[in-house]
């Protein structure tokens, strides 16, 4: 049995402590939670880095219906990103793709992109996730 990578711990911890904060939203039927999965062209990494910080940041502190943008990278290969997004529900995420903070994002980092996959996803317990988690802290 192979054992789970940090990577892969860390952001179903993650995932999973942001609906201890929010576990109003957790529990409506239009949230919306994705998964991006993403591969940056090595020669633009840092900089693509740089870009996509700044905009989880502004997103998840300027927008109420963000609940999480957060994004990660994998150790082995650090050119594929993977970002956790979370939104209060679908309009919540059209808003979000319409900020200035997000489309500045877009617009810079369209030729980093080698790749591009937005996975749908839905939490599996969501009642008991809270009491899980709840030794994070």
């Amino acid at each position: 049995m192979k054992i789970p990578s940090k990577n892969t711990v860390l952001m179903f911890v993650t995932f999973s402590s942001l609906f201890i904060c929010n576990n109003a939203f957790a529990q409506k039927k239009d949230q919306m939670v994705r998964i991006a999965e993403i591969e940056i062209e090595h020669a633009h990494l840092d900089e693509y880095k740089k870009i996509l910080k700044e905009e989880s940041e502004a997103s998840v502190r300027l927008e109420p219906g963000v609940i999480a943008i957060f994004p990660m990278f994998e150790k082995e290969n650090p050119n594929r990103v993977r970002i956790l997004e979370i939104y209060a529900d679908k309009e919540a995420y059209q808003a979000h793709l319409k900020t200035p903070h997000f489309l500045l994002y877009k617009n810079s980092t369209l030729k980093m992109v080698k790749s591009l996959k937005l996975v749908e996803m839905d939490a599996l317990d969501v009642k008991t996730m809270p009491v899980l988690f709840r030794k994070y802290d």
